[in-house]
């Protein structure tokens, strides 16, 4: 746990997706699922830059890991959870789930469930669908995802957005099934809009006093805990550029990559951050060692 500066007395929920660039869904059209095995995989070395960003900060977090990544990556789960974070899930081949059938997205959650814990040794409580992919039309996924074990989800985002979003959703956490929690990322209530305030490309468009202010807003109006994440891709600006993608994708994603990191670090100083488990499901969650 983070011993921040922000007077609130708030702790905020840290979170990473762990995908590749050549995975996101923007890029899908562009890059054949088919070609991943051939293109080299950076996400190892961008999680162990954010681990070691996280240590210097003295925050624990939680990373929702990608199945694919972690069957061909086994030392990035370990070391995920030897340095004391949560696991979590984040399906095994990053589909969304608005695109699946129940019987292939309980394929899939399950998949990446088995093969997370036995490479990390540790149970995987959460899980969060690609590109928050659970919304009105997809309810059925909630009770997948409690049948196979999953504690809680935060696969919904409350916002109104071309790719995603259930803008009528509850903002806070709520049981969904029994025995199942879904935890939204965060937006803050503005003008009768919910305004997206959790990361992600917002992060890097807007000024990084815009995002501190609404988390900041968010934790002292309405004494919650916020829920941000972002991507390891999302602090390497040296990737490799996809060509042909569309303007919009192509802005989307390389926006400021060479300031995220900076802002990062800026972020885990100025608020105080926990693992998702240890905010939202206390009893579940294992005692760390770090405690």
């Amino acid at each position: 746990m983070s011993a921040g500066p922000s007077a609130s007395g708030v702790r905020n929920a840290m979170t990473i997706d762990v995908e590749d660039y050549f995975q996101v869904s923007a890029f899908a059209p562009y890059i054949p699922r088919a070609d991943w095995e051939r293109l080299h995989c950076r996400a190892p070395q961008n999680v162990a830059r954010i681990l070691d960003l996280l240590d210097e900060a003295g925050v624990k977090a939680t990373f929702f890991t990608l199945g694919w990544i972690a069957e061909r990556h086994a030392q990035l789960v370990r070391d995920i959870v030897a340095r004391g974070h949560e696991l979590a899930s984040h399906g095994y081949g990053h589909e969304r789930a608005s695109d699946m059938s129940p019987t292939a997205f309980s394929d899939d959650v399950r998949r990446a469930k088995a093969l997370l814990e036995d490479l990390g040794g540790v149970p995987v409580l959460g899980y969060r669908a690609p590109s928050f992919s659970i919304g009105v039309g997809n309810l059925w996924a909630f009770d997948v995802l409690a049948e196979a074990g999953y504690r809680y989800s935060s696969s919904v985002y409350p916002i109104q957005h071309d790719h995603y979003g259930m803008p009528d959703a509850p903002r806070w956490a709520h049981p969904v099934r029994d025995g199942l929690i879904e935890v939204p990322v965060t937006t803050c209530r503005m003008g009768g809009r919910n305004l997206p305030s959790s990361g992600g490309g917002y992060f890097r468009l807007l000024p990084y006093g815009v995002s501190r202010w609404l988390i900041d807003k968010v934790n002292r109006e309405e004494r919650q805990s916020a829920v941000f994440y972002f991507h390891p891709w999302e602090i390497d600006p040296d990737q490799p550029r996809v060509r042909g993608v569309d303007a919009k994708s192509r802005f989307r994603h390389y926006l400021n990559l060479s300031r995220t990191e900076g802002r990062i670090r800026r972020l885990l100083s100025d608020f105080s951050w926990a693992r998702m488990d240890e905010l939202f499901t206390p009893d579940l969650a294992p005692r760390p060692a770090h405690a």
